[in-house]
């Protein structure tokens, strides 16, 4: 089939499709693990972060060993964490966790660093042959994509990511990130994924979620983010998928395309890596081991932050999180260490106030009892903003 002709054909089709849901999700597995089909193209409808990627690894998995994959899919405003990366340094969780903006956490099963997701942004990913990878192959294929649309200055640079070179306000070009992008290798099977700012809304709020105001009181052993100007480019999502599906065609040849929808939920494996991405045991206990220190960490958490958080200076906190639990901790109020044998084991994401947790350690602190509660109410209330873990304005600890 024509990939332009038949690229229209089935968006008529993904969304007038009669079939009932469990013919169209059987037709996908068929479609999907047929072992004649090389080149295959699939768009999903789902706004769902957590069910396109877990249609992504359906594929990955599943489709024919020799085959190449390309996958089209927006998804709904929410955060993608890598594999290996830690959300209490990647992502202002207070923020995030503040249920009126609609933004959800994910953490995706390839490395790479922090993205964020609405529906003005087009995610891409070609699954292919392990020993056919190229991390930049596929990138080009989408600039090729762009420039077919006009945007004529996208390249891809050495970071291996796809940016525009624009005019700056007093002379010279500076190049802003549009498209960042991630893979997973197998021994057999491979993919590649990235994102393209096409028109987001949220594209000058970004930086609100990705802000993690607990950066500088950490030290991690997970990768971190690497942050780049990024603009749109002023596409509509339609035109962009089209021009990506006629690059893939020009670079395969012929292809069966499908069009997917939320019923995939029901493919017992994808309902599977569908639950899994949602668990807060995926989300929060895959994080690598952390160290969090009041006093900061590489050269942070100085006094101004200090001040900025309104922690009292007579008191520490350290703490050491291995899977997303407290492996290690000490409370120290000048020379003297307060007991804090009951937060071990606990899991972060499960402590929804600092300021009740610390009350068993300030009720053996040899203080009066009002500076007890004046001090866990002060340290307890700036842990809860650090970590996310207290509800609070979602505006309030965003810092330029």
């Amino acid at each position: 089939m024509a990939p332009s002709r038949g690229f229209n054909i089935l968006l008529r089709q993904g969304i007038w499709f009669p079939q009932c849901h469990a013919r169209r999700y059987s037709k996908f597995v068929q479609t999907a693990t047929n072992p004649f089909k090389k080149s295959k193209v699939y768009i999903s409808r789902s706004l769902d972060p957590y069910l396109n990627l877990s249609i992504e690894h359906y594929l990955l998995q599943k489709t024919p060993e020799d085959s190449t994959v390309l996958f089209l899919y927006t998804n709904r405003p929410s955060v993608i964490i890598g594999r290996n990366q830690n959300p209490w340094t990647e992502v202002n969780l207070g923020v995030l966790r503040n249920s009126d903006l609609g933004v959800q956490l994910v953490r995706r099963r390839s490395g790479g660093g922090t993205v964020f997701h609405d529906e003005g942004n087009v995610n891409y990913s070609v699954i292919m042959p392990t020993p056919s990878f190229d991390r930049d192959k596929h990138a080009e294929m989408v600039v090729r994509g762009l420039q077919s649309l006009g945007v004529g200055q996208a390249r891809v640079n050495e970071r291996h990511d796809i940016v525009v070179d624009k005019i700056i306000p007093g002379g010279g070009e500076r190049p802003f990130k549009i498209s960042g992008s991630a893979y997973k290798l197998t021994r057999l099977r491979s993919v590649h994924h990235g994102t393209c700012l096409l028109s987001s809304p949220n594209i000058g709020s970004i930086s609100k979620y990705l802000r993690a105001p607990a950066k500088p009181y950490i030290r991690s052993r997970g990768v971190e983010s690497v942050s780049s100007k990024i603009t749109n480019v002023g596409l509509e999502n339609d035109r962009f998928e089209q021009a990506i599906v006629e690059e893939f065609g020009k670079m395969y040849g012929a292809f069966d395309m499908t069009m997917v929808h939320d019923e995939l939920k029901e493919v017992p494996e994808i309902k599977k890596g569908f639950e899994e991405l949602m668990s807060e045991d995926w989300i929060y206990t895959q994080t690598p081991q952390f160290e969090f220190s009041t006093d900061g960490q590489d050269g942070g958490g100085g006094l101004a932050e200090k001040q900025q958080w309104e922690w009292p200076p007579e008191f520490q906190l350290n703490f050491t999180a291995r899977n997303g639990g407290i492996n290690e901790i000490s409370l120290k109020n000048g020379d003297r260490y307060l007991i804090t044998v009951s937060l071990k084991g606990k899991k972060l994401h499960e402590i929804k106030s600092w300021q009740d947790a610390l009350a068993g350690p300030f009720n053996k602190a040899h203080m009066p009892s009002r500076d007890r509660s004046k001090y866990r109410a002060r340290l307890g209330r700036a842990i809860d903003e650090l970590l996310g873990s207290g509800g609070y304005d979602a505006n309030a600890y965003v810092r330029d």
